[in-house]
């Protein structure tokens, strides 16, 4: 079969590049045409458009970007006509992959497949009705998904665990270098580490990065070290950390988490990934106009927690500092609390415990194509 997939984002390119390794286990003609990434690239198929050069997030940049916004979905819609896929999956990414959905559902082009849900569970709810009107089958990685889609919205999806639980295990499955190692490897001191993962995108490290920074003469007996995101450019980090002692590390994040004694981290899903290092950490979130959105957000935001690992467990096991509760004060307060021999850590520890246990078994990747592939052909035997 014939898979045109679309991301938005480096998280979106890893998931999407585990789950074309699996269907080509579960589809041996699979076939693959995508906006995505590197890490898809290497599965094969035909890039046609990087996810560098699709990803806008936040009112202002989308709006003076909107010309190219504008001409990526055009070019995407006329290249999902021309090459006549038999699905095209989507993967998180909403403003844009929901106007695709719509698109290739009123045009009859192919069975539309979602991938890792839009988040309308936090706001935005009422694209609820696109998502029943135009994806065919949806599939979550997030448990507390099932109940809000079919209890409360009466819209069956399939639940297949969450895939960076897999990307994790396998990773730790077989990484072996030591601390010295690691810090060798990337010219760092021998001092225990603090991790800093300050988003994928260039408007969240601007808007968050320095007031990370702010912690690193507090803490001298630890160094301080970015998680590097692979869609941003060398040169606007250093525009942020020249003059600091902050050190880099370029494509290295879960190597970085296998070492690092504590985390400040932007929400998204490097909150998952970090609590399943086991990694404590402290939520950072900051925007521009950070009052005005914090206002905004009362009126707006659907749920209490913003982090994946506080969602999943549905309590807070990670503090969320967040728009107007991001000070640099609180910030060192609750990084203090997390770091050893404090109270707070083994607290936060348990915590990530009884929140994996959530999340379920590993081989989601695995489990999203089988039923993808079983979906399909229901589909073409008319069911």
């Amino acid at each position: 079969m014939r898979y045109y997939l679309i991301v938005g984002e480096a998280s979106g390119d890893l998931h999407a590049s585990h789950l074309m390794k699996a269907l080509k286990k579960a589809d041996k003609s699979a076939a693959f045409r995508y906006f995505g990434g590197d890490l898809m690239a290497a599965e094969g198929g035909t890039l046609v458009r990087h996810y560098k050069d699709t990803a806008y997030m936040g009112f202002v940049t989308v709006l003076t970007h909107l010309p190219a916004i504008f001409k990526n979905m055009a070019l995407c819609k006329s290249d999902i006509q021309q090459w006549h896929p038999d699905v095209v999956i989507l993967v998180d990414y909403p403003g844009f992959n929901l106007s695709i959905a719509k698109f290739v559902h009123q045009q009859r082009l192919a069975k539309v497949f979602y991938y890792i849900s839009p988040k309308i569970w936090a706001w935005k709810e009422h694209r609820i009705k696109n998502i029943k009107r135009d994806v065919d089958e949806l599939f979550s990685i997030l448990p507390f998904e099932v109940p809000f889609y079919e209890q409360k919205h009466g819209y069956p999806i399939h639940y297949v665990g969450n895939p960076t639980a897999d990307e994790v295990a396998e990773f730790q499955k077989d990484y072996n270098e030591t601390f010295l190692q690691f810090c060798q490897r990337n010219n760092l001191s021998g001092k225990p580490i603090i991790a800093l993962l300050a988003g994928s995108r260039q408007t969240e490290i601007r808007d968050n990065l320095p007031r990370m920074m702010k912690a690193i003469g507090e803490y001298p007996d630890y160094q301080f070290v970015l998680a590097c995101a692979p869609s941003v450019d060398d040169a606007f980090y250093q525009t942020l950390v020249a003059g600091s002692e902050l050190r880099m590390v370029h494509g290295d994040t879960y190597a970085l988490l296998s070492h690092a004694t504590a985390a400040l981290v932007t929400s998204g899903t490097a909150t998952l990934e970090t609590a399943l290092f086991g990694v404590p950490q402290v939520v950072c979130y900051a925007l521009r106009m950070g009052r005005l959105y914090g206002f905004l957000r009362r009126f707006l935001l659907k749920v209490k927690y913003v982090s994946l690992v506080n969602l999943i467990a549905d309590k807070e096991v990670v503090p969320e500092l967040v728009l107007e509760t991001f000070t640099i004060e609180r910030m060192l307060r609750e990084l203090r609390q997390i770091l050893p021999g404090n109270k707070g850590r083994e607290v936060m520890l348990d915590g990530y415990a009884a929140m994996r246990r959530k999340i379920g078994e590993t081989g989601a990747p695995d489990q999203a194509a089988r039923q993808m592939v079983e979906c399909m052909e229901k589909y073409k035997l008319g069911e």
